[in-house]
């Protein structure tokens, strides 16, 4: 609905005022300020109904002889535009409605670079997608220099491409090597790295942003000169980029690189540079055409469905507070935590606190554990200084929030202590009740990966209080917590722990209390299928390399190495424990346990490490400890991937059966943020309504057959396929 000038804006009248879409034009000394503030949404975002305001506002630029030009700017506090409608995008059925949208994106853009009066765009916050894709279609850009304002288009993390003109745009604006780099990535670009690059012209305080921008646009209407940083170009640069032979290098060079790193399961990033290339051969027209063909095929594509599942089951988790329907609680304020143990992980979990701003109590045994522990922290935080992500004086800061100690001094204030001692339930039961005596209102979060929590919390003065804070190796990398609780936790102590361990930049998850939780539990069988295949003869390279195929990170044997044999010989005990014959543990992992091997960090695993720590190959003598002995044989690579990966997904449902997860959404973003479940798939709940239940409980049955007891289908996922039902809708 338009207003037109029904209503006033800081004093101006609104020349156009959009109440559906939030667009506005008001008039200011000649130039027309473009306001985007698109109503009940923290952001904006680009759908089909902005494209006919904005071209109702162009028209009235280019007619009104008072304005010289315009500023787009928008009406939000830390985001510009940030790109397209996912969901307007998921309702595409057909790849012509996709390729459609596309060339109306092309045609409005196309407008908007050709517009007579000069356009600025003055972007502070995040100017993303469909966002940068604007940016770039006007005449100048002024930045702000804040931490806010970072420039991207992240298309290909959702299976697409740039589809309003970005793949031809950018690569003329920025060059080619960075134009792949920022398509193919996905990744942010900080409002300096954009000016040196000559993404935007100018950068300035958030400020005088509007005064700048709208001077430049006198500026430019006038004729006169401003502010350009001229692009830095090599001899290198230029040989390579501007010459067919020398593109040519660059594209080949693009595509192994994109190979190796998702071996061919993702097909936006390859897409992207045949319409990246196909522009540079057949000219900008033709490219833009092609950008809309292609955009249109992925908009349909299994792999885009499956990564916009992931995108919305994220977002909706920033909004999930953890608790059961119907109860509230409101967190605690965290300011101040202590991290028990300055091992691998608490230097871990310390590293990310202090990073977010949390003071921290750093507590073990002695002096040299807590000097190793600050080491550890301090070459995390220096690798950002390395990587001109943060400042020398930035790093000071950070480390100054860590205070080191070897009893519970500085205790007494903490919000919350996160106890990341030893796997053994009588150490924790002893930090706990020393924890309680002298912090008795911090909350008690354990950092353990399979020992119930209730076990734990059975000292606790106030069981209340006791939750788990699961991080995942190396924790200033691995996006997932996974927050247990237990049938005491109170909901403050849960509201507090996911709220906090978003501050910390996590994803969360929030499981009920069992042993191996959710992450480790449905990681176990997948693992122990690894082993017993390893046991009948197989080789280790072809499990890993079978499972790598399927698309994993690396294969569980790798994982086994890199995680440590120590780690996997005691969590292998306690699953058993609870689940008995089904969880037990290879006869060739207990044996390699036993004989004293620990895995990449002592150089002495499955496979051989240099001096370095870089793997050099199977270690074959690992053979020998085997049921089988050194008779290897060829197992098919899919034999391999349905053991291993079908008793993970049924363990999955056994999860939500039992209440475990709250939901297949969880249980998804688990897998897939936790253990590196293929994102192409959707996660374990997606890949099985992607397989079909039915088809999933037929080979489970078959392999039950051979093997009794380890593949016997889940209640819930048996009666799910009898009635042709769906874990996602």
């Amino acid at each position: 609905m338009m207003d037109g000038e029904a209503r006033k804006m800081g004093g101006t009248e609104p020349v156009v005022c959009d109440t559906v879409t939030g667009l506005t034009l008001t008039v200011e000394r000649g130039v027309a300020i473009v306001t985007y503030d698109q109503p009940s949404s923290p952001v904006n975002s680009l759908n089909s109904r902005v494209g006919p305001v904005f071209e109702r506002i162009f028209a009235r630029i280019e007619q009104d002889g008072s304005i010289v030009g315009a500023v787009l700017v928008s009406g939000k506090h830390d985001t510009w535009i940030a790109g397209a409608d996912i969901e307007e995008l998921t309702r595409i059925e057909l790849a012509a409605q996709g390729e459609a949208l596309s060339r109306g994106g092309h045609a409005l853009l196309d407008r908007l670079a050709a517009l007579t009066k000069p356009v600025v765009a003055a972007i502070h916050g995040a100017a993303l997608g469909g966002g940068l894709e604007v940016a770039l279609a006007c005449r100048y850009r002024v930045a702000t220099d804040h931490a806010k304002t970072v420039l991207a288009l992240p298309e290909v993390q959702l299976g697409l491409i740039p589809g309003a003109g970005g793949t031809q745009r950018l690569p003329r604006t920025v060059g080619l090597q960075a134009a792949l780099d920022m398509i193919l990535t996905g990744r942010n670009i900080k409002a300096k790295k954009a000016w040196q690059m000559g993404l935007v012209h100018e950068l300035v305080h958030p400020a005088i942003l509007r005064d700048v921008a709208m001077r430049r646009v006198h500026d430019l209407a006038a004729g006169r000169s401003v502010p350009v940083k001229p692009r830095k170009r090599s001899a290198t640069t230029v040989l390579l980029e501007e010459n067919t032979l020398g593109r040519k290098l660059v594209f080949r060079k693009a595509r192994e690189g994109v190979l190796e790193k998702t071996k061919g399961k993702y097909p936006a990033p390859l897409a992207a540079i045949d319409v990246i290339q196909h522009g540079y051969a057949e000219g900008m027209e033709a490219g833009l055409r092609e950008e809309a063909r292609v955009f249109g095929e992925l908009t349909v594509s299994p792999v885009s469905r499956q990564l916009a599942g992931i995108f919305f089951a994220t977002t909706a988790l920033k909004k999930d507070n953890g608790l059961p329907e119907g109860v509230v609680a409101k967190p605690r304020p965290v300011k101040k935590i202590a991290v028990l143990g300055a091992g691998f992980m608490g230097a871990g979990i310390t590293t990310v606190a202090v990073q977010a701003g949390t003071q921290v109590r750093l507590k073990d045994a002695s002096v040299e554990r807590l000097a190793t522990g600050w080491q550890a922290v301090r070459d995390v935080v220096r690798e950002r200084v390395r990587k001109r992500q943060i400042t020398k004086a930035q790093m000071d800061d950070t480390l100054s929030l860590v205070g080191g100690t070897t009893d519970y001094r500085g205790f007494a204030n903490v919000d919350v202590v996160i106890e990341a001692v030893f796997e053994d339930l009588a150490v924790k039961h002893q930090v706990l009740r020393e924890v309680q005596a002298v912090a008795p209102n911090a909350i008690f979060a354990s950092n353990t990966s399979t020992i119930p929590i209730r076990d734990i919390a059975a000292a606790a003065a106030r069981p209340e209080r006791v939750a788990g804070m699961h991080f995942f190796s190396p924790v200033h990398k691995m996006p997932l917590l996974e927050v247990i609780v237990t049938p005491e936790t109170s909901p403050e102590t849960t509201a507090t722990v996911v709220q906090y361990g978003r501050q910390l930049g996590k994803t969360v998850i929030v499981v009920k209390d069992g042993a191996g939780f959710y992450v480790n539990r449905i990681l176990a069988p997948y693992i122990n299928e690894a082993g017993r295949l390893l046991d009948e003869g197989a080789r280790i390279d072809d499990v890993d390399a079978a499972l790598a195929e399927f698309g994993f990170p690396v294969g569980p044997i790798t994982l086994l190495d890199e995680v440590g044999l120590d780690i996997a010989g005691k969590s292998g005990p306690i699953m058993a424990a609870a689940f008995g014959d089904r969880m037990l543990p290879s006869e060739t992992l207990r044996r390699v346990v036993e004989s004293g091997r620990l895995g990449r960090k002592a150089k002495s695993g499955f496979y051989r490490y240099d001096d370095a720590g870089k793997r050099q190959g199977v270690d074959d003598s690992v053979y020998a400890l085997t049921p089988a002995g050194s008779n290897r044989q060829s197992v098919p690579a899919r034999e391999i991937q349905q053991r291993c990966v079908l008793p993970m997904l049924n363990e999955a449902v056994r999860c939500l059966e039992q209440g475990i997860i709250r939901s297949a959404r969880d249980g998804d973003i688990g897998a897939v943020f936790g253990i590196g479940f293929p994102p192409f798939l959707g996660g374990p709940f997606r890949h099985l309504d992607t397989l079909g239940l039915p088809t999933v409980v037929e080979q489970l049955d078959a392999l039950d057959a051979r093997y009794p007891g380890r593949f016997e289908p889940a209640t819930l996922l048996r009666e799910m396929a009898a009635v042709g039902r769906r874990f996602h809708p």
